[in-house]
Parts: C-alpha cells; sequence; structure tokens
C-alpha cells in the first residue's frame, strides 16, 4: 500500500537542514520505494578517529555526543556468517554520525521464544531489542521491559523517523496510550502461503494446489511414494497453534485471532466484536479430523512435537516437500533457490483464493530501547539513522554493496554469491520508503501480493489493542494447557478427538478462559464505542 509521507533530513554538522520530499512505501515485494538522500546526518569530510568524536558533539545545541557509546541489540535469528565484516562497515559510519557502535546478539530461531522474554526478565544489559506483536510486544511492554517513548524523546533525538512515520503506524504501536516501540515504516502482507515442491506434483500427475483438499491429497502422495521426504515441517517454536492454523482456520473461515497465545477470534465481518474460543466450534473440530487425517497417512514427522528442525532449511535442501510462511518470506526462499540453481521446482499455493486478507499492523516488526539501557539517547540516534540514512539501511538490509548485493538502479538490488551470508535475521524492523526490492523476487509472489493488496479488508478491530495486565496469571495458565493439551490434538497424536476437546475445554476452565474472555470482551466494546 502506498504512503505519502514527509521526510526531515537530519544534517550532523553544524544545524538541522529541512529537506521535503513525497515518499511511497509499500510491502517487500510489490511497490517501488522512493529515492532518498544519502547525506542524512553525514559529515562532509572523511574525518580522523580524533576529528569524529570532535565532529560528533558538535550536532547541536542539545545533543552532546562526545563521548563514544558502545550500544547493544538483541535480533531474532541466526547470527549472520558475515556478521563481523558488514557491523564493522556500519560501525565505521556510526562513528562517524553519532559516535557509536553497535553490537548484535543474535536468539537462535530454534530457542529464541524461550530466551526472548528471559533477556528482559533478567535485566540484561543491553540497549535496543528487536520487538514485534508475534514477539510478545503488548505483554513486554507492560511487563515493563521497554522504554516508553514520549514525543519529547522522538522529536529530539529521530526527528526523520517522527515527521515520515504516519499517525495511524505510531497509534498502532501505542500499548494504554504509551509507545514502547518505534515500528517499521513500510506495510507487508503476513498472510500466510503454502510453498511446495512443483516437480513432485507434476511428477504425480496431482490437481493443482488450490484448495485444503487438493493440499492433502499432495501431502498424502508424496508420504506414500517419496521415501526420505518429509511431506510437511512446520516452523519450530514455543507455538500454541498449528502452523498451517492461521491459513486452515483465520482465512478459510475469514477470522481474526487477537493473539497466538490465545485461544480466541472474532469474524471480520463482525462490527460488534464479539469474541469466542476457537476450541469450541464447529470449524475447528472438523478442522482436528483434517489434521488426524493428514497424522495417520504421515503428513510430518512422528516427532514432530520436539523437532528443532529449521523448516526452510530443510525445504532449501530437499528434506520436505511443502512448508508455510509469508508470502515475502517464501518469495525471497524462491528467489534464493532460483540463485543458487536449486535442481528443485517449486511454487506458491494460496489454498484460500478469494477470501478476506489483510495487512500488517506496524508492530509487524519494530525496534524497542531497554527499560534499563543507560544510552537512550544514542539508541534513538541509532534507530533515526538505520531508517532513514541509505548508506546506514542499506548495510543493515542488504550487506556490503558489491559483496552481497549490487543496486539495480534506484529501487532495486541483485542479490550476488555472498547474499545468503547475511540474511535470516530480524533486520526487518528497519523497513522504510529506503527499502529496494530484490530484482529476482517471483513474479507469481509480487502477483499474489499486488492481487490482495487491490482488495484489502480493514476491519473494525485493526488497531485495537489488549491490556491484559488484569488477568496475566489467568493467560500464563491458558498458556500452559494450550501447549499440553491443543498441540497434541493438532498434529493428530490424540486418538479420540471428542475427548481429547472435552478435556481441552475442560482445562481452559480451570485456567481462567471465561475470566479473560470477559476482560477482552469489556475491552473490544469500550474501543468499539468510542470508534
Amino acid at each position: 500500500m502506498l504512503r505519502k509521507n514527509r521526510f526531515i533530513m537530519l544534517a550532523l554538522v553544524l544545524t538541522f537542514v529541512m529537506i521535503l520530499s513525497a515518499c511511497g512505501g509499500g510491502n517487500n515485494n510489490a511497490n517501488t520505494p522512493a529515492k532518498a538522500t544519502n547525506n542524512a546526518a553525514e559529515v562532509t569530510s572523511e574525518p580522523t578517529e580524533t576529528a569524529s568524536a570532535t565532529n560528533a558533539a558538535e550536532t547541536s545545541d542539545t545533543i552532546d555526543t562526545s563521548k563514544e557509546v558502545k550500544l547493544k541489540m538483541i535480533f531474532v535469528g541466526p547470527k549472520p556468517i558475515d556478521y563481523d565484516s558488514v557491523f564493522a562497515e556500519i560501525n565505521k559510519k556510526l562513528k562517524e554520525k553519532i559516535n557509536a557502535t553497535l553490537e548484535g546478539e543474535f536468539l537462535d530461531w530454534s530457542d529464541w521464544a524461550q530466551k526472548y522474554p528471559l533477556k528482559l526478565a533478567a535485566n540484561e544489559d543491553f540497549d535496543l531489542i528487536y520487538s514485534a506483536n508475534w514477539a510478545g510486544y503488548n505483554d513486554q511492554a507492560l511487563k515493563g521491559g521497554f522504554l516508553e517513548l514520549t514525543d519529547e524523546l522522538l522529536t529530539k533525538y529521530m526527528p526523520q523517523t517522527k515527521e515520515a512515520m504516519s499517525d495511524v503506524s505510531w497509534d498502532q504501536a501505542k500499548v494504554n496510550g504509551k509507545l514502547y516501540m518505534v515500528p517499521q515504516n513500510r506495510g507487508e502482507s503476513v498472510e500466510k502461503l503454502i510453498l511446495y515442491r512443483e516437480d513432485l506434483r507434476k511428477k504425480y500427475n496431482l490437481p493443482e494446489i488450490n484448495s485444503p483438499e487438493a493440499y492433502a491429497t499432495y501431502l498424502k502422495t508424496i508420504a506414500e511414494k517419496e521415501k526420505g521426504i518429509t511431506p510437511f515441517t512446520p516452523e519450530t517454536g514455543d507455538w500454541k497453534y498449528h502452523n498451517l492454523d492461521r491459513v486452515l482456520l483465520k482465512q478459510q473461515n475469514e477470522w481474526n485471532m487477537f493473539d497466538l497465545d490465545l485461544p480466541f477470534a472474532f469474524k471480520l465481518t463482525d462490527e460488534t466484536g464479539k469474541v469466542f474460543n476457537v476450541y469450541e466450534t464447529q470449524e475447528f473440530k472438523d478442522l482436528l479430523v483434517y489434521y488426524k487425517d493428514l497424522a495417520d497417512n504421515n503428513a510430518w514427522s512422528k516427532n514432530v512435537l520436539n523437532s528443532k528442525n529449521d523448516h526452510q532449511a530443510d525445504f532449501k535442501a530437499g528434506k520436505t516437500a511443502s512448508i508455510t510462511h509469508n508470502n515475502g518470506t517464501l518469495g525471497a526462499l524462491m528467489a534464493l533457490m532460483r540463485q543458487e540453481n536449486s535442481p528443485y521446482e517449486v511454487a506458491l499455493a494460496d489454498i484460500n483464493q478469494g477470501k478476506k486478507k489483510s495487512v500488517a499492523i506496524s508492530t509487524q516488526n519494530g525496534t524497542s530501547i531497554h527499560a534499563t539501557s543507560k544510552n537512550v539517547e544514542r539508541s534513538l540516534m541509532l534507530i533515526d539513522l538505520m531508517q532513514n540514512d541509505k548508506e546506514l539501511h542499506d548495510l543493515i538490509m542488504y550487506g556490503i554493496s558489491g559483496v552481497h548485493y549490487e543496486p539495480v538502479g534506484d529501487t532495486k538490488y541483485k542479490a550476488l554469491d555472498k547474499n545468503p551470508n547475511f540474511t535470516g535475521f530480524s533486520n526487518w524492523n528497519f523497513n522504510s520508503p529506503l527499502n529496494l526490492d530484490n530484482e529476482a523476487f517471483p513474479q507469481e509472489a509480487n502477483d499474489l501480493a499486488k492481487g490482495w493488496e487491490a482488495n484489502v479488508y480493514h476491519y473494525a478491530l485493526e488497531t485495537f489493542v489488549f491490556d491484559n495486565s488484569k488477568v496475566k496469571t489467568e493467560i500464563a495458565n491458558v498458556g500452559n494447557v494450550m501447549l499440553r493439551y491443543a498441540i497434541p490434538l493438532e498434529y493428530g497424536v490424540i486418538k479420540d478427538i471428542d475427548k481429547g476437546l472435552a478435556d481441552l475445554n475442560k482445562q481452559l476452565k480451570s485456567a481462567g478462559i471465561d475470566k479473560i474472555q470477559a476482560e477482552l470482551q469489556a475491552q473490544i466494546d469500550a474501543f468499539l464505542a468510542n470508534k
């Protein structure tokens, strides 16, 4: 989707220089970003190390950067192979511009869900952290893990971002009216698709995968005929739903789920916002029958509940025949496989064609300041640069020009052989109108994104944020029940579906689900009454 924003480019030499430009944003697959100047916060000559600190100290009358600081940021995802070389270049620029350096710590995908909240609960010494709605942003904000970002702080230390970001994006990132995140500044689709082996579909003359039934036929055929290949591999992590639920529950029934740690949903078209327990619906029971059939036919590993496999790596290596994720992630994986001349023909499947699709709110990716950071001002200045300074933005997003990528015009880039050495981690928090599009991004993924964007469905509760402070204990208890009782049901481990469902809902009652639902509904009613 396109936005028209204003950029104010900050020159860190003697004064602030105001530059007004019209910028467009879209998702990572389609639309072209606006050009931006490359001199934001840039010195006019190549300074020596001593001069760098002097120049930084003179950036303005109110910001003293004479003391060098070392910032630390927590990312999710694996540490990139070329971390040292890329961050060395990043730190050269940061030293020049704000007299700071950045160290990254990376929480691997296999265990980030456990380690992420521990980093905040233990009050470890770091300054910035990747944050997102799917990574518990609201909960961590309410627990006090993130620093509140006041309008005064934004105005003083990140004026470019403050001006460039839309009011809607800022509002979406607020929890109880307070801001704890600098959200990404470029929209994206997060609707789930299936990436599968088209060569195997053709090999067995299977029908086009455009429905849940056709997908089940594909999975069961692969299980029967392709020994050594797992038909479907889910994404690992502390998920409380089956990885396909967002396709087969959310999309299929045109529902929205407030939080993947809670079993509540509402119909997109219901303007009253009435919430219900997913586990009490006929739709969920029918889906369990579908999953049980797949499990009985070996559609996924018998060890699926304990698997730590990287589903994308397994797909790339030909170990699994299908995975699911969002359009941008799967399209990027397709582009990489084609770049590396993969022997496998791959394709995307939208098995809910014609169903309502939505775009991510701004908190899909963002950056938060640790509540105990000793370097708040410099941390905010860093975020401002990463979203608005082209040199730094391109370094953190794509690596080193000529090594990991090369620009193609003003809006695209070509991935080079070493591109995989600087991918796979959460640099998406710095998404902005400066983003470049991969020229090799599959046309079919672009076409899907454009089709969705043309028919995006906006619903009344799109910006609603649940304050769970009154039901934290109940939420923790419900989450434990979901992991213990719901996940085995969803992967077909429980033989008797009726008994499994009855046990699940009985345990949820004991855990306090009714109290959570009452509190959630009361807040929704109040929110809608004030719209």
